[in-house]
């Protein structure tokens, strides 16, 4: 049977959050300023069709889906790696350290979430990725040293994405913290969480074990472009 989170940016980007979709009804992405996920439905002849038409040949795309697929010739693929799609089974309490002051991030935290997701590199990240809305942060004297947030809303799943924190404050309970902060809304909204995580980073995958995540599916990850024609 196949589940929506198969292609989860596709049913995103076909529901909650259809509104965000600057592509088409058969090649979906968000704004560049936003977010580079890009999904087709089928990844058959005709969507391949639908990508030499209409891909934007001036930016990267990112895909994440839990099925093979073929990429056309005319497309290059610039960066490929495994993922694990991860989904909260059971609900948990947030439990923060009672040391961490967590706080709802705004427009006016963006050059500081900038600055540390290009550290960390967590995932892409952009001058509007906020707009996906429900960051929070911890600072530690004014400067934002973790955080984790929302991306990919269906009508019942919401990714927790973004977790992220500076090397000089691991261990702390950071991320942990925030994890938590970030799924205890998600449950309030009457929604499952989920996340995705590089397959190598064991550590990573053991906190989110710890907090209740178990694995669902291998998930092919890759970033790509249209080829230039010569």
């Amino acid at each position: 049977m196949v589940n929506v989170l198969d292609n989860a940016i596709w049913e995103a980007l076909s529901t909650h959050q259809q509104y965000l979709n600057a592509g088409t009804d058969q090649l979906k992405y968000f704004p560049k300023e936003i977010s580079p996920l890009f999904a087709l439905k089928n990844w058959d002849q005709k969507d391949h069709d639908a990508l030499q038409q209409y891909l934007p040949a001036d930016r990267s795309f990112f895909v994440l889906i839990a099925r093979e697929i073929t990429i056309p010739d005319t497309i290059q693929i610039q960066l490929s790696l495994p993922l694990y799609q991860m989904v909260a089974t059971k609900t948990f309490s947030n439990q923060h350290p009672h040391h961490a002051i967590i706080r709802k991030l705004s427009n006016e935290d963006v050059p500081q979430m900038l600055k540390l997701t290009e550290k960390i590199k967590p995932g892409p990240f952009g001058n509007k990725t906020i707009e996906f809305g429900h960051y929070y942060g911890i600072f530690e004297e004014d400067q934002l040293v973790s955080m984790a947030g929302q991306r990919l809303q269906t009508h019942h799943f919401t990714e927790v994405s973004a977790i992220c924190t500076d090397p000089a404050h691991l261990g702390k309970g950071y991320a942990a913290a925030l994890t938590q902060q970030v799924c205890s809304g998600i449950y309030d909204a009457g929604k499952t969480p989920f996340l995705h995580v590089r397959q190598d980073n064991a550590g990573a995958i053991k906190l989110y074990e710890k907090l209740g995540f178990e694995i669902r599916a291998d998930i092919y990850f890759a970033i790509f472009k249209k080829k230039e024609i010569a």
